[in-house]
């Protein structure tokens, strides 16, 4: 399918389960952004570009991939870039509830931009940048969470807080 995807989030840090969904939207649609956002009300553990690094190296193997980041509003940003869709992840109903109300404001500031959901494979419906933090943090291992290739570094951040 030769459609354009945006796969937005905070990626503080990069997880498997995030990877999960940005490989499948890679097979399914021609061209897939994972976009790195600023997020006002999260205080990032990563500094933007850092996050940016750690996904490049995820996606290495992936090549119609490509990160981009940005500040300000998801619907506008898409039709800059020629999105046809949003794909999330979702993990639970709970981010079903938020995920549905963002996906009916990006339609009403972007009337041609769709939202589609993956459901978390159920290896990683569990997980979360915050989790793999907070364990990262207390010396826990979280190498079942985080890509192998990007898992050293987290670590080393991870233990410097």
């Amino acid at each position: 399918m030769n459609k354009t995807v945006i796969c937005p989030g905070s990626f503080d840090p990069v997880t498997l389960g995030h990877l999960d969904v940005i490989t499948r939207a890679s097979k399914m649609f021609g061209k897939v952004y994972v976009a790195v956002l600023v997020n006002s009300s999260k205080q990032p553990c990563f500094s933007i570009e850092e996050r940016m690094e750690l996904l490049n190296d995820a996606v290495r193997g992936l090549p119609n991939v490509e990160i981009v980041s940005f500040d300000g509003l998801l619907a506008p940003y898409c039709k800059e870039l020629g999105v046809d869709a949003i794909v999330k992840g979702l993990r639970a109903v709970s981010d079903f509830e938020y995920e549905f109300q963002m996906a009916i404001a990006n339609k009403k500031l972007n009337p041609d931009l769709e939202t589609i959901f993956l459901t978390a494979d159920s290896d990683s419906m569990y997980l979360s940048s915050s989790m793999v933090k907070e364990i990262g943090s207390m010396g826990g291992d979280i190498s079942n969470f985080v890509p192998e290739c990007v898992h050293d570094r987290i670590v080393e951040r991870l233990k410097s807080r």
